[in-house]
């Protein structure tokens, strides 16, 4: 299994460590990236991407690497530890530059041979909403399955994690690599994702064609009877 982990943040903390425990024990080719550290550049908001493509993006040259690594992986981790109750802010800028992917724009058909898990952790909390914000890009790309792990480690660094709380995320990583295991191979859409799928594939039908997100899907069929997961 190809696994791609994206670290939020350049540090090697808690959530890296959950993380890494997660990805072993899976298994697999494991290939990792650090923000900012590997892409750096905020998003411009130039509208660049939606009028026309992903290449054009003035970031692409060094977005490129991530990206290829993305669409290559059986298996997306993205991580961040909690900032203010939300993902890092070189996550959320990473994830703005794929926003063409969600379903609603130009979805990627590679997305439903995948499976991803966004990973927090914090000292205190927070982990809910930062997850969620991972989360939404990985199910709105329309990953098959998208899992969520949250810790509260009561702790600053990982040595200092108190054994029992070691115990549990031991434990959730072990149920959760097996779920994952289980579920490798398989081909979908999760939920979220297809509702706002035919959502927008009826709004497509009944007015006007927004241009190239109408080209786009007529191209493949998705007016008619083709889906991006089957």
């Amino acid at each position: 299994m190809k696994i791609v982990i994206i670290h939020g943040q350049s540090h090697e903390g808690s959530t890296c460590m959950v993380a890494r425990e997660l990805a072993n024990k899976v298994g697999g080719e494991i290939l990792e990236f650090f923000l900012p550290r590997d892409f750096e550049q905020p998003c411009k908001g130039c509208f660049t991407c939606f009028q026309t493509d992903l290449s054009k993006c003035p970031h692409f040259k060094s977005l490129e690497p991530l990206k290829e690594a993305v669409l290559d992986a059986d298996l997306l981790i993205l991580e961040s530890p909690v900032y203010v109750y939300h993902a890092t802010g070189q996550m959320m800028s990473f994830l703005d530059h794929f926003g063409t992917w969600w379903v609603i724009h130009r979805p990627m058909p590679e997305m439903s041979e995948k499976q991803a898990v966004a990973i927090s952790t914090a000292a205190g909390g927070g982990m809910k909403s930062t997850v969620k914000d991972m989360a939404d890009s990985l199910e709105m790309w329309g990953i098959h399955k998208v899992y969520k792990l949250g810790v509260g480690v009561q702790a600053v660094k990982p040595d200092e994690i108190p054994d029992r709380i070691r115990k549990t995320i031991h434990g959730k990583t072990d149920k959760l690599a097996k779920r994952i295991r289980k579920n490798a191979g398989k081909r979908g859409c999760n939920g979220r994702a297809k509702k706002w799928f035919y959502l927008m594939r009826f709004a497509h039908k009944h007015f006007a064609p927004m241009e190239p997100d109408f080209g786009y899907w007529e191209e493949r069929g998705w007016h008619g009877k083709k889906r991006p997961w089957n």
